[in-house]
């Protein structure tokens, strides 16, 4: 009777730890369940902000992308000191530097100065020796300098390289810095001013 109580209770026990095991069991499971499905949704989540992501910056790439047809205008006039004042509009966004740029045909002697675009226009100058400009041809160019000096807001518009500038003042750099935009005019100071190439307005000089 005594040996039957005691297997009795073994059983009993034997069915309890059996009963645990299932129900630790059971609980790993959920966690374990738990726990891939929170990984999962953080990866769902990455995978959305890295697409959002990508589809912002394409976006911004096709608003960079969009060609620039540059325009530059130019008008030069000659004041009583016999100097030359430029002035000039153009396309370029605000902020662009400019090399303008003044050549005596004769001497090759030359005037240089550098400006910024503000609301699509620009000034330079005056140009030339104090007693004033001799007689004679004369160049002004204006140049676009190379994309990597200027400022970020410009290298937006423009390219890294210049790679987005379009039309028929485009050239290639010197430096091998990618493309810059140059316009060039002709003018003649004295009693017999010449026609001018491309936009310039020319003045007499009294």
């Amino acid at each position: 009777m005594h040996q039957m109580k005691t297997g009795f209770r073994l059983t009993l026990v034997g069915i309890m730890l059996s009963t645990m095991t299932l129900l630790v069991g059971c609980g790993g499971g959920d966690e374990q369940a738990a726990d891939e499905q929170a990984r999962e949704t953080a990866e769902t989540i990455a995978q959305e902000e890295a697409a959002s992501r990508e589809a912002q910056a394409q976006s911004e790439k096709t608003e960079e992308v969009e060609p620039l047809d540059v325009r530059i205008l130019v008008s030069a006039s000659i004041g009583s000191d016999r100097r030359l004042q430029v002035e000039g509009e153009t396309n370029l966004p605000d902020g662009a530097q400019l090399q303008v740029i003044v050549e005596r045909e004769l001497s090759r002697v030359r005037w240089r100065e550098r400006v910024d675009v503000e609301q699509g226009q620009f000034v330079a100058g005056p140009f030339g020796p104090g007693s004033g400009l001799p007689d004679g041809g004369y160049s002004v160019s204006v140049e676009l300098s190379e994309a990597t000096v200027q400022p970020g807001s410009v290298q937006q518009r423009i390219g890294e390289k210049g790679e987005y500038l379009t039309g028929e003042l485009i050239t290639q750099s010197r430096h091998g810095l990618g493309q810059i935009a140059t316009y060039t005019t002709r003018f003649m100071v004295g009693n017999q001013p010449r026609q001018s190439r491309g936009d310039a307005e020319l003045l007499q000089t009294p």
